[in-house]
């Protein structure tokens, strides 16, 4: 039991005992730094079961608490505030039970239900992006944390494999290729397949002068262009097995994959399952045909099929065309049932998906919701913002994308730069400098998006990012680096709990680490990473101030040395713990 559901259970305790009242909650907050406690309890929300002056009636419960309860140490109440200030003892046994634990904070599986995650899911006409970055970023972390939290996890994309911008791109390849291969270009399949679709846009906007110039007018040329006929044909042509264009999509989409698996590696994410919209979108029509014996959907005259979620505050959604043919709906209802089919333990599932899908999401949940399904309930949209570059939007068919390879590199450039300026590496061979610059800039990128709430949009500046003051990745990378530099240079961490007397700045150390546990929990409640990184942001400022105002392997004996040490070591893991659950490393030197 964690200090504040002691001194809950307390002044519970202490309010039934003076007043003969129930409180059914007790408020905390951290205690104001002007004001001496460790933690502080709100009274004014107990005035609905006590009445009276809550000033008077916080002394009361501080002197039962000093009273009765061993670890408060003191208390002052200032208004309706009650800080209490607690014995070191306390902390000094929280310490000696969490200080050989190498998992603290990390809870065991503990759900037989497991969830899905999904992310990335990108379009195989081109690479993966900037945009895909915060997408692929945010999932795995949460992947990570719910793990971290308790959960069996599943890692999931599905990949949207077919339909008209993946035949642009094959169309391009056809015309203009000349039979040219990731092999032959020395390019990653994903980039020499995205080159064509750029190549489609560019012939296409030729095709729409051409015919404006003949007389037609701009929207006509764009229904009419040649080049997107000729796509629109392809398509046909796929969805109805033409060989050789399925034989053409096989071989280019074989391409994409081996780049965009290139890619993963060097972000450094990885997933459990795969789905292919190719095998999917057939997927949800028998589910269509139960919903409308049951009434969950109905037909219009011309044959097409519709929720009415009006009285839900929503509108009408249609799930199948008069045609008989899937919409996106229809294919999203089938891969969700068909996920639960291939992994019957799964009880939830999170959908890593950009904001400009949140009413989709609400549908989707819904309809899922009134086909009667359970897991149904537990299904959440994390909805995310756009990221911006301070140069302006990205478009993948005017090829004005940040590539995400590309990104990366240039995060281990300005790694470089800026690590040769503070001239910290001079003692590096080449290739260990090689490898600390991808360190340095990956968790700089990383770092810089999942620090933000997912729903807010991000103004992305790479150098900005690789600071190595502030709440940025490398100033949370350079203080574990100094750890370890510390714990090189100690010998013995074996110390006497009786003979430490802390120092405030030990005593902050060990209330931060003290809520590390709990700082999981809400992070997997809320599917929030920037619950972990500002958390790790304020260890790390905890244990710089701790670091410049009381000496470690200078103490003055040999007893709080050891101690000193061990809480520095403590401090080391839980940065390199809360960093893992956010896909980044943290260097043993810098």
């Amino acid at each position: 039991m964690n200090l504040q559901d002691t001194l809950e259970l307390n002044v519970k305790a202490a309010v039934k005992s003076l007043f003969e009242a129930d409180l059914q909650s007790v408020e905390f907050q951290a205690t104001r730094k002007e004001f001496a406690g460790d933690i502080t309890v709100v009274v004014f929300p107990m005035l609905r079961v006590v009445k009276g002056n809550p000033a008077i009636i916080g002394e009361q419960i501080g002197q039962y608490l000093v009273d009765n309860v061993s670890l408060v140490k003191a208390f002052n109440v200032v208004k309706g505030f009650l800080n209490i200030e607690i014995e070191d003892a306390y902390y000094l046994e929280f310490f000696n039970s969490i200080k050989h634990n190498g998992d603290y904070g990390i809870s065991e599986v503990k759900d037989d239900k497991a969830v899905m995650v999904e992310y990335s899911s990108p379009n195989t006409n081109k690479p993966l992006h900037l945009g895909h970055v915060r997408n692929v970023l945010l999932g795995y972390s949460v992947a990570e944390i719910l793990k971290a939290s308790g959960k069996k996890v599943y890692k999931t994309q599905i990949i949207n494999d077919r339909g008209i911008h993946i035949c642009k791109s094959m169309l391009a390849w056809q015309r203009f290729g000349n039979n040219e291969t990731p092999e032959s270009t020395g390019l990653k399949g994903d980039k020499l397949v995205g080159n064509y679709y750029v190549k489609f846009d560019k012939a296409y906007k030729e095709d729409i002068k051409t015919l404006i110039a003949s007389g037609q007018s701009e929207e006509d040329a764009k229904k009419n262009a040649p080049i997107l006929l000729e796509a629109q044909e392809m398509l046909r042509k796929w969805e109805a097995g033409d060989e050789d264009v399925v034989a053409l999509w096989k071989k280019m989409n074989g391409w994409v994959y081996e780049g965009f698996d290139a890619t993963y590696k060097n972000i450094g994410v990885d997933f459990d399952k795969y789905y292919y919209e190719s095998q999917t979108y057939l997927l949800g029509k028998e589910f269509i045909a139960e919903g409308l014996k049951s009434g969950v959907f109905e037909k219009d005259e011309d044959g097409s099929v519709w929720c009415d979620l009006t009285e839900d505050g929503l509108d009408r959604k249609i799930v199948l065309r008069a045609d008989g043919t899937a919409v996106y709906m229809t294919q999203d209802i089938g891969t969700a049932i068909q996920r639960i089919k291939d992994y019957p333990d799964v009880g939830g599932m999170v959908y890593t998906v950009g904001n400009e899908q949140d009413y989709h999401f609400k549908v989707l949940f819904l309809i899922l919701k009134k086909l009667g399904f359970d897991w149904a309930k537990n299904l959440f949209h994390l909805s995310y913002g756009m990221v911006d570059l301070p140069s302006g939007k990205m478009k993948s068919r005017e090829g004005t994308v940040v590539d995400a390879d590309d990104l990366i590199e240039e995060m281990a450039n300005t790694a470089e730069e800026i690590s040769k300026e503070l001239g910290k590496l001079d003692d590096y061979s080449e290739d260990e400098k090689k490898s600390l610059y991808k360190t340095i800039g990956l968790g700089a990128l990383k770092y810089y998006i999942l620090k933000v709430d997912p729903k807010k949009r991000i103004l992305f500046d790479p150098k900005e990012s690789i600071d190595f003051q502030g709440n940025t990745g490398p100033f949370i990378q350079y203080t574990y680096a100094r750890i370890q530099s510390i714990l090189r240079k100690s010998s013995s961490e074996d110390f006497k709990i009786s003979d430490i007397s802390l120092h405030e700045k030990e005593k902050q150390l060990l209330k931060q680490l003290e809520q590390f546990p709990e700082v999981i929990q809400n992070a997997a409640a809320h599917h929030s990473p920037a619950l972990i990184a500002n958390y790790t942001y304020d260890l790390v400022k905890d244990f710089n101030s701790f670091y410049q105002n009381v000496s470690i392997l200078g103490a003055d004996s040999d007893n709080e040395k050891s101690f000193r040490v061990a809480l520095s070591r403590k401090v080391g893991e839980t940065i390199k713990s809360a960093f893992n659950v956010l896909g980044i490393e943290v260097p043993n030197r810098m």
